[in-house]
């Protein structure tokens, strides 16, 4: 079996390692021999971490895609046009497809599998989700005929490993953030990840494939972790937890059509929770079924190596069912409901920095009673001589309640800065 590969960065790099150091026994395994057909590169000469023959290298796209003996290729190229072209093609050229291309199937996942069921090919994703973490194949193939009710996961390993730095070093987020953009977690323009965007691409793909429905990226609601403080940890130690940027889908099981909600946001875990001890650049994603009860998928989330293992074990997949005349429908219905933004409810904790005078605090109160928000705990730190950090920790309360607060906070005059709202996780 001959692969096209699209793209040699790390990744690609990794998997053409995996590829020489084990492609004579997975050969032997699958009755033929796996190989290298062409590399697509944009550059020729660059110095790669795994040796690659310069007789593979091609900068031209039509070179993998128009060879008749090419029967699989594998996209690395990253977000972009060209790289949703490039799969477009493979298919249209009766091709299977394996990606790991986050950004292009949280917005195009129902389409390109439309196009591979007209060819009778595959489009396999397992590395876009959680690194080497076998996530998805799980909730594709072990889990298909759960009824799945709850997915909750550390999906982004920068992110937690800023906010592992925060906890454990006591330091801020620009100071982490520099930490992982030195040891290579983070990118130089680190807003994909702090903003969640990153998570809530990998939160729509996992939705549509446990929920059998469509979820666009653009149908998250989106938190990231900018704006969350050392003094927000220190709340969270005393509250018996550690603050984690979540993913979460959820659908009740009360009708077939019952709407989906999917969020991205910090929150605060507490500390008996297993994803509490999920620390650094790991990943961790918390299942739970109606049958299956609750499962754990936890490993690395990134690297070149573990989400090369990913892509090689999508391959595995690809090539026997090429062999075998077969594909592996995924089939997400349409017309997908979406909880209305005014009944999300949960557990919150607020704080903001005040003048230190007497007064204010009931100034702060009568805003809460205002919103129906009832406070379950209130803590008061001085700053200095002139402020004063409030936290407060509600009951269960609307999300839409918690944002008309913090508007209305933030029009007193008492007030001098609202921090970061999270959520506690339930």
């Amino acid at each position: 079996m001959k692969i096209g590969l699209l793209g040699c960065g790390t990744v690609g790099s990794a998997l053409v390692q995996l590829l020489d150091a084990d492609g004579d026994r997975l050969g032997s395994l699958l009755g033929e021999p796996l190989e290298l057909g062409r590399i697509l590169v944009r550059d020729l000469h660059k110095v790669r971490a795994h040796e690659v023959p310069m007789k593979l290298l091609t900068t031209e796209l039509a070179e993998v895609i128009e060879d008749p003996e090419i029967e699989l290729v594998v996209e690395l190229l990253g977000p972009g046009e060209f790289a949703l072209s490039a799969i477009e093609s493979a298919l249209a050229s009766h091709k299977s497809v394996v990606t790991a291309n986050k950004e292009i199937l949280s917005t195009h996942f129902r389409e390109l599998e439309s196009a591979a069921a007209k060819v009778n090919r595959d489009i396999f994703f397992e590395a876009a989700v959680a690194g080497g973490i076998p996530l998805i194949r799980a909730l594709r193939v072990s889990l298909f005929g759960e009824r799945l009710t709850r997915i909750v996961g550390i999906v982004n390993g920068t992110t937690n490993y800023i906010l592992t730095q925060m906890q454990e070093e006591h330091v801020s987020l620009e100071t982490a953030l520099g930490d992982a953009q030195r040891l290579g977690y983070a990118e130089a323009d680190p807003h994909g990840d702090l903003s969640g965007r990153d998570a809530a691409s990998k939160l729509a793909i996992i939705a549509s494939i446990a929920f059998g429905s469509h979820v666009d990226v653009a149908d998250v609601q989106v938190d990231g972790i900018w704006g969350v403080t050392p003094a927000d940890f220190d709340f969270a130690r005393r509250s018996g937890g550690v603050i984690k940027l979540l993913a979460q889908a959820e659908r009740s099981l009360d009708s077939p059509d019952a709407p989906v909600r999917v969020e991205v946001f910090p929150a605060i875990v507490m500390s008996d929770h297993p994803l509490a001890s999920v620390r650094g650049s790991f990943n961790a994603v918390f299942v739970e079924g109606s049958a299956v009860g609750q499962l754990m998928f936890s490993g690395p989330g990134a690297g070149g190596l573990p989400t090369a293992s990913a892509v090689l074990a999508d391959i595995i997949d690809a090539v026997t069912n090429l062999r075998n005349a077969t594909r592996a429908p995924m089939r997400v219905a349409q017309g997908t409901r979406f909880v209305d933004d005014s009944s999300i409810e949960g557990v919150f904790a607020l704080s903001v920095d005040v003048i230190d005078a007497p007064g204010v605090l009931s100034r702060v109160s009568e805003v809460f009673g205002r919103n129906l928000v009832s406070i379950a705990r209130m803590e008061q730190d001085e700053l200095d001589s002139e402020l004063a950090h409030l936290v407060f920790l509600t009951h269960r309360t609307r999300l839409s309640s918690i944002r008309a607060t913090m508007a209305q906070l933030s029009e007193l005059s008492v007030i001098q800065r609202l921090h970061k709202v999270l959520r506690v996780l339930e």
